[in-house]
């Protein structure tokens, strides 16, 4: 797949080490008019610097309408607003802000110690080991993705609640008045977002460790070492730099965790600091845009060294490159009888984290009500779905939803492969700019981030015209997951040693050629990997649109938080289920063509 006549180099990279002398043949022999080189060069130049710029506005922009509006005592159109700290003086007093970052910490540092080293140890197991059933294993492994984490939680509270299914037959089968389990704890919760979670930790170390040639794993194996530890030791180290993006990344997931601890801690009063966003117009009755704003700028506050402290990790980087000039072996771990025992784990979470919910939401979305005593044969129906297709709002969310899943994950790609080009293997300005920039987005809450955005579409001049389009959605989800994509599409990039492109630089070419025949064939699995998880990403994103909802604009995520909100527990459900089945049909035609899910 990577080779080219023997040379290890991809198709088209042939013609780029040709000889001076047959080159200048060539060239006499049919010559071709083009612009003088330094004209190339200014010009891609000048195209790298309108990268920078558009990323630095459309990341820049809506937060300094939250910094402006952290620093307001009232809400900006309020004409009676002031410059001030009263936001950040009015929540450092209050007791639920603290109760909020408490909580927020312990899910977030619970995150990281769940889903960090069995994401990792699952990615091994996937790619480098005879695991049973990993073929069939793989689409299941990334259900928690591409499913609301609204959804996950309502799932698991029709599944595993004081009344759900599994709960009820608990109940009947043992005899017992109630289960032994509960959702509603902040330690339910920890765990349930952990589980959740790791297929994002998965889907960036399995991406490293298919461009990792197997030499050094068989030289671990002629020594002695067992499977475990030669995963321990040689493959994940290996892959330090995936891990340390989705470690990052995990951990501002942690801080801006909202459907699961909506639904599983609002019963008992369980804050953490994104739900704490979503109630404080409850607390003073009306709209506290400025409170929250003073919010998210304490979790950017908490964010920001992480940035600093990723960047440095990036500077040793290099030493973990593995696709160089000739491409190594892959060859798979015997694990023996542990075999069986790896498939009995990985079966267990997958029934944690994808068969309880995922049963509670489809059982819910086929009966007219549920509870003790209920007779499930009794109360099927498909009166849930019929409803939905009766109305044209829903109707309307699932064709948007497709369409800025397929369309606008194709261009969010596009863009975050822009935005890693402009600064790969450079060490300017404009490169560091880049490194700074790319994760701000994931330090603001998408609750907060779509209402940033509405600002920014009312009251930016030429940009009026975007509110009611399917564009101002894919503008912020585009922005919103730009470190998530742009993370899986650098990791794909440090994969590639130097010496390919200095190769193609010694005989003429300009880095833009270089990077189109040499880097980009290399790296097309790993688009290709990183537009199915934007697509499911895409899918499932549900705060960022809540603000920038307008008739026709209308997507599955965002109603679903309003469907819950007023009740509407049929509709929910019923959604949901079409949203799961509409992703799976693009999955299972991915699967179908031979698309590679990590590169």
């Amino acid at each position: 797949m990577l080779s080219t006549k023997g040379r290890g180099l991809p198709p088209g990279s042939a013609r780029l080490l040709r000889s001076p002398a047959r080159t200048s043949d060539a060239a006499h022999a049919a010559p071709m008019p083009r612009l003088p080189e330094p004209a190339w060069r200014n010009l891609a130049a000048l195209f790298r610097w309108l990268v920078i710029a558009v990323l630095a506005a459309s990341v820049l922009l809506p937060l300094s309408f939250i910094v402006l509006q952290s620093l307001l005592s009232a809400p900006f159109f309020d004409a009676d607003k002031t410059f001030g700290i009263d936001g950040y003086r009015f929540i450092f007093s209050d007791p639920d802000f603290w109760h909020a970052a408490k909580n927020s910490l312990i899910i977030a540092s619970g995150m990281l110690l769940i889903s960090i080293p069995f994401g990792g140890v699952l990615a091994f197991l996937m790619t480098r080991t005879d695991l049973p059933g990993r073929r069939w294993l793989e689409p299941l492994l990334l259900t928690p993705v591409f499913v609301s984490p609204m959804v996950l939680a309502f799932g698991y509270v029709i599944a595993a609640g004081p009344v759900g299914f599994y709960s009820v037959w608990w109940q009947e089968w043992f005899g017992v008045e109630a289960a032994p389990w509960s959702v509603y704890s902040v330690f339910a919760i920890m765990v349930i977002v952990g589980l959740t979670h790791v297929p994002h930790v998965y889907l960036y170390s399995s991406a490293a460790l298919r461009n990792l040639g197997s030499d050094v794993e068989e030289a671990a194996r002629v020594a002695g070492a067992r499977p475990f530890r030669v995963a321990l030791d040689v493959s994940l180290p290996m892959t330090m730099p995936s891990l340390l993006f989705s470690g990052v990344l995990v951990f501002f997931l942690g801080f801006e965790v909202f459907g699961l601890p909506l639904v599983l801690g609002d019963p008992e009063g369980h804050f953490v600091l994104a739900t704490y966003l979503y109630k404080l117009a409850n607390k003073l009755g009306v709209p506290s845009y400025h409170l929250m704003a003073a919010v998210a700028m304490c979790i950017v506050a908490v964010t920001f060294p992480l940035v600093l402290l990723q960047r440095h990790l990036l500077k040793s980087a290099n030493k973990y490159v593995t696709v160089k000039g000739k491409a190594g072996r892959h060859t798979v771990l015997p694990l023996g009888v542990w075999r069986w025992i790896a498939l009995a784990i990985v079966a267990l979470w997958l029934f944690l984290t994808v068969i309880v919910p995922i049963s509670g939401i489809v059982l819910r979305s086929l009966v007219s009500h549920w509870g003790a005593g209920v007779s499930l044969a009794q109360a099927l129906t498909l009166a849930n779905f019929a409803e939905l297709f009766e109305q044209d709002n829903l109707v309307r969310a699932i064709l948007n939803t497709l369409g800025i899943g397929v369309i606008g994950g194709a261009l969010a790609v596009g863009f975050y492969s822009l935005v890693a080009f402009a600064g790969h293997r450079r060490s300017d300005w404009g490169a560091k700019l880049i490194d700074y920039i790319v994760l701000l987005p994931r330090a603001v809450p998408g609750l907060l981030a779509g209402l940033a955005f509405l600002w920014l579409f009312l009251f930016v001049p030429y940009l009026k015209e975007l509110k009611n389009s399917m564009w101002s959605i894919w503008i912020a989800y585009t922005v919103v997951w730009l470190a998530y994509g742009m993370r899986l599409i650098q990791s794909a990039l440090l994969q590639v040693g130097p010496e390919l492109e200095e190769a193609a630089r010694c005989v003429g070419a300009t880095r833009s050629r270089a990077s189109m025949d040499v880097i980009l064939p290399l790296v097309r699995f790993g688009l290709l990997a990183a537009w199915l998880l934007i697509f499911m990403i895409f899918e499932r994103e549900y705060s960022t649109a809540v603000y920038l909802l307008s008739p026709g604009t209308e997507v599955i995520g965002a109603l679903l938080v309003s469907l819950w909100a007023s009740g509407a527990v049929d509709q929910v459900a019923a959604l949901s289920v079409v949203n799961i089945a509409m992703v799976a049909a693009g999955l299972g035609v991915a699967l179908r063509f031979g698309v590679k899910l990590n590169g």
